[in-house]
């Protein structure tokens, strides 16, 4: 990161009866490679009164990262998916041509007091998956490639890098990586990277051409070749980045497409609750969020 291009301040968000740190999409900056939302959910103490719930709600064109430092996510989708994600896991839901889903608090979980602290992220599909058949996958844990380099621990959640591949099935070249540092020290890791990157630093500090640089940040290089700084002691961060797209990619509400058309056409679909189009969830189905009345008419 010797070559910072962009700094974006996370910013806060509201997604119902929580709040989020939004980082993607930016003003001067709407996607980073495939990426193209990223929010960091909490951390967050819920009390035994509180929970996490948002109802079936739809999506096109693209997949959903959902990664935990704390707590738990019950996933339900319209494919007949349903799955808890807990720390260290990953969900990966390609929606293609059109998929609802809901996150909620687990059954078990819902009157006790609880953390939640992870990301939620979406990436953009290759124009010629962007009409495909959906599909859901759950990685564990301990199917994410893990390994140590002296005092410095790696994870690469999803993508290739670092000379390995990660278990998440992603559809275009890109990576998502933990780096964690118990001491301060310089990195050097431009070579394994390619395409687009930023940074964010979870906790801890980096140190970027005499700048320390730390929570609450996306750092976006100008090229990931470059890609050197120097990591404080105690200081986690991730790397998100990969080959950006030919085409732009339009974002409207929970829909993300390179062809406007496509995007309202999901606007009515799910305004009319054309079930053919969206289908209902299994065991979810008696609420949906609807369209917010500002982008109806909106292109």
């Amino acid at each position: 990161m010797s070559n910072i291009g962009l700094i974006v301040e996370e910013k806060a968000a509201d997604i119902g009866n929580f709040l989020v740190g939004r980082l993607l999409p930016f003003r001067e900056k709407r996607a980073v490679g495939p990426f193209v939302f990223i929010d960091h959910m909490g951390p967050a103490e819920l009390k035994d009164y509180q929970n996490l719930d948002v109802p079936p709600h739809p999506h096109i064109g693209l997949s959903t990262l959902t990664y935990l430092f704390e707590g738990s996510i019950f996933h339900r989708d319209s494919l007949g998916s349903a799955a808890e994600i807990k720390p260290g896991a990953v969900n990966w839901m390609t929606s293609g041509k059109g998929v609802v889903h809901s996150e909620r608090t687990p059954e078990y979980l819902r009157n006790s007091p609880q953390f939640l602290h992870g990301f939620q992220i979406w990436i953009g599909l290759p124009k010629e998956m962007e009409n495909t058949e959906p599909s859901f996958f759950h990685i564990e844990a301990d199917e994410i490639p893990t390994w140590t380099e002296g005092d410095t621990s790696y994870k690469l959640i999803a993508g290739e890098a670092f000379g390995k591949k990660s278990a998440v099935p992603v559809h275009s070249p890109l990576y998502f990586v933990e780096i964690k540092s118990k001491t301060k020290q310089k990195l050097n890791i431009g070579q394994h990277l390619f395409g687009e990157v930023g940074m964010y630093v979870l906790e801890g500090t980096v140190n970027i051409e005499g700048q320390e640089y730390g929570t609450k940040q996306l750092l976006i290089a100008k090229n990931a070749s470059l890609c050197e700084f120097e990591i404080n002691e105690n200081t986690t961060i991730y790397l998100f980045g990969g080959e950006p797209f030919p085409e732009e990619r339009h974002i409207f509400w929970n829909f993300v497409h390179s062809d406007r058309e496509k995007i309202e056409e999901a606007k009515v679909n799910w305004q009319d609750q054309n079930y053919a189009a969206f289908p209902l969830v299994p065991g979810d189905d008696k609420e949906f969020v609807p369209l917010p009345k500002s982008i109806l008419n909106r292109k």
